[in-house]
């Protein structure tokens, strides 16, 4: 009985050895399944990578022509407002109501941000960079017609910035992901299309008046403006293909509580002060020519250089920022811009300096379009940047509608026209967006430092949120950002 017991006690111990093996097995082989579920998730979510070249640079090359076709075109404004101020009976109006046009078409462009991404997303990048270079078209048809400066608003103003907003805003967003290491590079010279195409349509604007008058110059404008915005329309492809709608899909949406983020602030403020100072610079330069006693001829090619310093300086500046940090670039060129305006521009009353001026100015004065979509990558992400820029394009608004019209209510009209006030203010607008760029920077740093777990900043971190980075140790680092 005794052996039989121990007999008994054996095969029961053998029994549940046996089960805790194949229980453990089957655990085991359990986490292996779910380990695997897991990593093929992670490999199912992982975002594929850009090329950072490629096709991205045929894709440079077609933003590159929306710029020059709808910025180009929209600089030559500056040369055609000229003309309407000097010749009252073609167009009957005031300096302030003719400014208010090139004001509308730059503020309705960025007030259209918000439709873009609907229609984006509802008929796709193609169909909605037809649409925008159709408006384009229809503008400039109908304001060859205008001969009331209400109609003139309606066409050269809103309609025109309508398709502006269709196409820039489409082409600025679509871009950056293509790239990464070279991301500023290639926004750079996407964007010198502003600059080169703003030069041969301020010449071509100027010669075309002379020679067929100023209803077949809007005419031509049209059709070039047509043909190359739809060449770039079958050009320009989204990063990802079919398959970006998916990818889309998982972009964070703008908050608007995010208009609270200190980094969002010093963004705004940044644009708005240079938004202010860059608008009254590309429509003012023709008209601040004519008060220092200077031809149509020559204030066209002062409005030229300024384009041509554009479209000269954004590739480099994209270069450079990739090497020393975005932000850093950002500050330093707008600080040089406001250099220029108060050290060259202020005393230029001849032709010569105006010239010097218009060059070196052209260079400096965009640096926010050239430069705000690489350093919003780095302030908010690439997640946000389309929701965050259609955002920040809306704040812009304002600056970019009443900028010309108050630089003419400061400078005055007719025999009382001085343009020594309205220099000042630009250069002081230049100043404030200098100070928002160098407060930006600090933020910034102290930001990477905190998710870093710098050691340093552990006292910085129990001091108040809103001050804890305005330090001296976060102004003058030498540190890349």
């Amino acid at each position: 009985m005794a052996r039989q017991a121990d007999l008994a006690l054996e095969t029961g111990e053998v029994r549940t050895e046996a089960f805790e093996m194949e229980s453990q097995s089957q655990f085991t082989m359990g986490n292996m399944n779910e380990s695997s579920t897991d990593n093929m998730a992670n490999v199912a979510t992982i975002e594929p990578i850009p090329p950072n070249g490629g096709y991205g640079w045929v894709c440079a090359f077609a933003v590159f022509l929306i710029n020059s076709h709808t910025w180009g075109i929209n600089a030559s404004w500056a040369v055609i407002m000229a003309y309407y101020a000097t010749h009252p009976k073609e167009m009957p109006a005031s300096f302030f109501e003719l400014s208010l046009v090139g004001g509308l078409s730059i503020s309705a462009a960025l007030l259209t941000s918000p439709l873009v991404t609907v229609v984006r997303k509802r008929i796709g990048l193609r169909l909605t960079l037809i649409f925008g270079s159709v408006l384009l078209f229809i503008s400039l048809i109908t304001s060859s017609f205008a001969t009331k400066i209400w109609q003139l608003l309606l066409s050269q103003g809103i309609c025109f910035g309508l398709g502006m907003g269709l196409s820039y805003i489409s082409g600025a967003a679509v871009l950056p992901p293509w790239f990464t290491s070279r991301r500023s590079l290639a926004v750079g010279c996407a964007t010198a299309g502003v600059g080169l195409g703003g030069l041969i349509y301020s010449i071509a604007a100027n010669e075309l008046i002379e020679d067929v008058g100023i209803r077949w110059t809007y005419r031509v404008l049209a059709f070039c403006g047509l043909g190359a915005n739809l060449l770039a329309a079958f050009l320009l492809k989204e990063w990802g293909g079919r398959t970006q709608p998916d990818m889309r899909s998982n972009e964070e949406r703008f908050d608007p509580r995010d208009f609270g983020r200190i980094e969002i602030l010093l963004l705004i403020a940044w644009g708005f002060a240079t938004d202010l100072g860059y608008v009254i610079l590309l429509y003012s330069l023709p008209t601040y020519a004519s008060s220092i006693g200077l031809t149509p001829a020559q204030g066209a090619i002062s409005s030229a250089l300024l384009n041509l310093g554009i479209a000269l300086s954004r590739p480099l500046i994209g270069y450079l920022s990739d090497s020393f940090g975005r932000i850093n670039m950002a500050g330093i060129l707008t600080f040089l811009c406001t250099i220029s305006c108060f050290a060259i521009w202020l005393p230029a009353t001849t032709y010569a300096p105006l010239l010097v001026f218009s060059l070196i100015g052209g260079a400096l004065c965009g640096v926010f379009w050239c430069t705000i979509t690489p350093v919003m990558v780095e302030v908010v992400g690439i997640q946000k940047l389309a929701s965050t820029f259609g955002s920040l394009c809306i704040a812009m608004a304002i600056p970019t509608t009443f900028g010309g019209p108050l630089a003419m209510q400061i400078a005055g009209s007719g025999e009382n026209l001085k343009f020594t006030e309205a220099q000042l203010f630009v250069g002081f607008m230049f100043l404030t967006g200098t100070l928002s760029v160098w407060f930006l920077r600090c933020w910034q740093i102290f930001r990477v430092e905190m998710e870093q777990g710098d050691n340093s900043t552990t006292t910085v971190r129990a001091t108040r949120y809103w001050v804890s980075w305005l330090t001296p140790r976060f102004m003058f680092s030498a540190r890349r950002v």
